[in-house]
Formats: structure tokens, C-alpha cells, sequence
């Protein structure tokens, strides 16, 4: 199941599966990700057998598009194709909601992973919280 979460429990569920791969696994700060943009996003969180899979969030953005965040699949989960059923429902609700597209920074290991997904990428690899990245864009 997946879903936008409504529920404190949902969003708990979002956060604990964010802290687990940003902040354990790729050592993030906990005060860099969680930010400003908790309270205006929309949390996605997908569940396996009723337990907290992978996650991602959209939030406006500018011209038009939604900005994708924060996308993470638990480990055991990472060999199910959960985190593109997170995009790929991001970017439905997106398309819902009237944004004419979506934007991310996408980690540089994951690139493949988006242009698979029909993004594009803008510009020069840059580093965020030490991680390098790639800003990319899909215009639906």
C-alpha cells in the first residue's frame, strides 16, 4: 500500500524509514534533514505487509513544478522496485494537483536510477551534506 501520509503515525513511519537511511546509513545530520519543509510537503509512505517500506515527499516548488525529496527504500526492501512506485506515485499526485512537472536533487549513485524515470539532468554535478548530486527535471 501506498499513500500520502495523514496520520502522525504515517508520518512517523516516513521519518523513522529517513532517519534510518540518510542519518544512520549515509550520515547525514539529523538537523539537516529534518528542515523547514516538514510542515508544507506532502509525506509519502509506502508499506510492505503493514510495515514502513520506503518513503519521499513533494513540496511546490517554482514555475510551475513540485520539488521530490527525500526518497528512501528500507534495505530490505531495495530489490523490489519500491522506490520507483514512490516516484512514480509522486509524480501522479503531482500531475493531480497541477504541477506541469517535478524537480530533485538526485544523488549522483542514483542518477541512472531517474533518467530511467524520464528525468533529465540540469547542470554540473554538486555536493549536498557532503553527497554529490545532480539537479534533474521532469516535465510531464
Amino acid at each position: 500500500m501506498i499513500k500520502i501520509a495523514e496520520s502522525q503515525k504515517d508520518i512517523q513511519d516516513g521519518l523513522n524509514i529517513r532517519k534510518t537511511v540518510f542519518v544512520e546509513e549515509q550520515g547525514v545530520s539529523i538537523d539537516a534533514e529534518i528542515d523547514e519543509f516538514e510542515n508544507v510537503s506532502k509525506h509519502v509512505v509506502l508499506y510492505h505487509n503493514d510495515k514502513p517500506a520506503a518513503v519521499g515527499r513533494f513540496r511546490n516548488y517554482k514555475n510551475g513544478y513540485a520539488k521530490v525529496e527525500r526518497v528512501a527504500v528500507l534495505k530490505p526492501y531495495r530489490e523490489f522496485g519500491y522506490g520507483k512506485d514512490v516516484m512514480n506515485f509522486i509524480n501522479q499526485k503531482a500531475s493531480e494537483y497541477g504541477y506541469k512537472g517535478t524537480v530533485l536533487n538526485g544523488q549522483s549513485h542514483a542518477k541512472g536510477f531517474y533518467e530511467k524515470l524520464g528525468y533529465k539532468t540540469e547542470g554540473e554535478e554538486f555536493l549536498e551534506e557532503n553527497i554529490p548530486h545532480y539537479f534533474m527535471k521532469l516535465t510531464f
